[in-house]
């Protein structure tokens, strides 16, 4: 018995080791969400440009949507968004931001000066669209199909590696998908 009081820290050294050094093949920009799968959440917020005008999940323009969370504070958001504003000449999808833990006033300045590649972007003042998407930091980007659906949540700037080895594959996917439903449709 005493041997085996002994071996204990030994065991839990061990364990732990093991723990720490299965973390070390994860990948940070691989979250977890319990929202894949889901309705994007219901909004009501107003706009960064226009504090007069409320933008909705109703203001969704029908096809695929990149929401972007972003935020004037956050460098790897200043690295992507030339990018974005590349990505946004596409007829593909639409670009959607959510403007994450900032002033309103920084974040239009951000928008007018190197330029705005969202149909839209909403102010989140007291951050509850972005709890309820899960978010923890900028950049985020969330792959929402055309039934609203989430299907993909990517935290890290865009670049054109990452698009052709994270994004472009699912959006060739939905696309195929949505033409394949049409196509069942029109066939009925």
């Amino acid at each position: 018995m005493g041997k085996l009081i002994r071996l204990i820290p030994l065991i839990l050294f061990i364990a732990l080791g093991a723990i720490l050094f299965r973390g070390l093949s994860l990948n940070p920009t691989e979250l977890p969400s319990a929202l894949i799968g889901k309705k994007f959440p219901e909004f009501s917020l107003h706009s960064v440009l226009n504090a007069e005008r409320t933008v909705t999940t109703a203001d969704f323009k029908s096809g695929i949507k990149l929401v972007n969370v972003w935020g004037t504070w956050c460098p790897s958001c200043r690295y992507e968004h030339e990018y974005l504003n590349e990505l946004s000449q596409t007829n593909r999808f639409t670009i959607y931001g959510l403007n994450y833990d900032d002033q309103r006033v920084d974040a239009a300045k951000w928008l007018t000066e190197l330029g705005n590649p969202y149909q839209f972007s909403a102010f989140d003042e007291e951050g509850k669209l972005s709890v309820n998407l899960g978010v923890y930091a900028a950049p985020e980007t969330f792959v929402v199909d055309h039934s609203n659906i989430i299907r993909k949540r990517y935290a890290g700037p865009l670049t054109p590696q990452v698009w052709q080895n994270e994004f472009e594959p699912l959006i060739a996917q939905i696309e195929a998908e949505f033409l394949a439903s049409s196509t069942s449709k029109g066939s009925q």
